[in-house]
């Protein structure tokens, strides 16, 4: 995985050996979502999802020892299986969105490569503040996890 962060950006990039349709199902199906959405050793008890523009994604990942990180989406753009773009919050099991924690705009883009798949993807923020913000709290790490989740995932699924 490449990273490179900017005063309002964090963009990721990976390759993975699997279509580009199957890519793009794992990151907009829950029952797929669900073997490989957030970091190692962490699950996502719930995942309910509305893939279409104004559509709200909220989901819950858990940690092994019980910690709870709540998250809500709402899908800007969905072009399967060329692109997604969403807002994303930190929130509580509500829905209602943490203030104290930085709004996203993720912007995800899968390439294909001759049966394999370029998904880049860049979260935009207000401030190089919130950047900071953002990698201090191991986005870096959680996003290299889940590619690494994704990876394992896309080796055992058609």
């Amino acid at each position: 995985m490449t990273v490179q962060s900017t005063d309002r950006e964090i963009t990721f990039e990976r390759e993975f050996n699997a279509p580009r349709a199957l890519v793009f199902k794992a990151w907009t199906e829950p029952e797929r979502l669900k073997h490989w959405w957030g970091p190692a050793d962490w699950t996502l008890p719930v995942c309910d999802l509305d893939l279409r523009p104004g559509g709200v994604w909220h989901y819950c990942m858990r940690g092994p020892n019980g910690e709870e990180s709540w998250g809500t989406a709402t899908f800007i753009e969905v072009s399967p299986p060329e692109r997604l773009v969403y807002t994303d919050t930190f929130s509580d099991a509500a829905g209602k969105p943490n203030e104290e924690m930085p709004s996203m705009e993720i912007s995800i883009r899968f390439a294909e490569l001759g049966g394999k798949t370029l998904v880049s993807m860049r979260t935009t923020v207000a401030s190089a503040e919130q950047v900071q913000k953002l990698l201090g709290m191991g986005m870096v790490e959680g996003m290299n996890q889940s590619f690494a989740r994704l990876d394992a995932y896309l080796a055992t699924s058609s």
